[in-house]
């Protein structure tokens, strides 16, 4: 059984807001249309919309090299983060601080107009390339904050963002850390769209995930940090513990580079651990913010493992607020299954209207109040990932 981990702040930025408390509110109360960003390259045979985030959303930050839009996200969730736990760079200037961040295509991506260039045996400019060497998301934030603790940037696909949770939690554990910056971040970029496309996974209009008129997913932009301390931290510094991370769980079934296993076993022994090191089982789990891409795939087979393992159990998904964010979503959805565990809220699952006849999994389709102290969130990735983490209420 793992050591519970604390979470003491977050933050969050994408499609549905600015901050963690604005997408907290948009995904109770309001909504979110994908539009076709002005700017972004959309010259495949089927368009799909993205949930972009609103340019004047994004604080300016002046740096030389310049940076990417990644970063941008990244830093301005950490920020909040930061500021929520009234972390000072004087009070962090004292302390192990690791940072640990999860990316899909991190800054590697959008450099389209500098090959463009260079094939036309032009003479691009060498900026956008400086940014890249820069812009390495984990320790751009180490950078950013002065931390002197491990820094690690994972890339394993869609469920990076969990993963650098529950690896940043295995930090405080063994007492390597005694803070420690979390999460996941990625901008859109035009090439991992080409890719989404030519897969033809992407819906034309708004994503549906559990819906039997799915049509695929829509991809979108943002970040999510979590700031983990361990229980000599939270009494030095005073803080408050919104949520604790009570276990973490991950499974590579390598089944398929972008297909998760027909029966789910990846996905299933993934929460199955993470449950184990939470020392509860699955009716103990009083919510589930599961991945639901809105593709014939992820649904069916993630379905029939909630189906399978918490049969009684409420479930949401949120990537029809969000899109499909890569890196960044199971950040994002931990940060939503921590505020939803601390305001007794849970939001309904945009775009869900009709089960399927063979589908035993109906998510909640509007807003409720919830009784529940352990929340589970999972993530699964193309080439067999598959994550999980266990949260329990913080206290009142």
């Amino acid at each position: 059984m793992d050591l519970p981990v604390n979470i003491c702040a977050v933050g969050c930025i994408c499609a549905a807001g600015k901050d963690s408390r604005a997408c907290f509110d948009t995904m109770l109360h309001g909504d979110v249309r994908p539009t076709f960003k002005p700017g972004f390259s959309y010259d495949q045979p089927m368009s799909s919309p993205v949930f972009a985030v609103k340019q004047e959303w994004i604080k300016r930050q002046e740096q030389n090299p310049p940076l990417t839009e990644t970063i941008k996200l990244l830093f301005q969730a950490a920020d909040e983060a930061l500021a929520q736990a009234g972390l000072t760079p004087q009070k962090l200037g004292g302390l192990k601080v690791g940072s640990c961040i999860g990316s899909s295509t991190g800054a590697s991506l959008n450099f389209m107009p500098f090959y463009q260039q260079w094939r036309e045996e032009k003479e691009p400019d060498l900026k956008i390339i400086e940014s890249y060497l820069s812009c390495n998301p984990a320790a751009a934030v180490a950078e950013r904050y002065a931390l002197n603790g491990p820094v690690q940037t994972v890339t394993n696909a869609c469920s990076s963002g969990t993963d650098a949770i529950g690896i940043g939690s295995s930090w405080i554990r063994q007492g390597l850390c005694d803070l420690v910056i979390a999460g996941g971040a990625d901008a859109l970029s035009g090439i991992s769209y080409t890719g989404f496309s030519r897969l033809m996974i992407t819906s034309p209009e708004r994503c549906r995930p559990f819906d039997k008129d799915r049509q695929g997913l829509n991809l979108g932009e943002g970040a999510a940090t979590v700031i983990l301390a361990g229980e000599k931290a939270m009494q030095e510094l005073q803080l408050n513990s919104m949520a604790k991370v009570m276990g973490y769980g991950t499974c590579c079934d390598a089944h398929h580079l972008t297909a998760p296993h027909p029966e789910g076993s990846g996905l299933k022994q993934a929460i199955k651990d993470a449950l184990q090191r939470s020392g509860i089982t699955a009716s103990d789990i009083g919510f589930i913010n599961v991945h639901g891409t809105g593709t014939e795939n992820n649904d069916r087979i993630e379905g029939q493992v909630i189906s399978d393992l918490f049969p009684r159990t409420t479930f949401t998904g949120i990537k029809g607020f969000t899109g499909h964010t890569l890196g960044a979503a199971g950040a994002i959805e931990a940060v939503m299954t921590v505020m939803s565990l601390k305001h007794g809220l849970l939001m309904p699952t945009s775009g869900f209207r009709e089960a399927s006849a063979e589908s035993n999994a109906i998510p909640v389709t509007a807003k409720s109040s919830i009784k529940a102290e352990y929340a589970l969130s999972d993530s699964l990735a193309f080439g067999g990932n598959n994550s999980a983490l266990v949260f329990k209420k913080g206290a009142a």
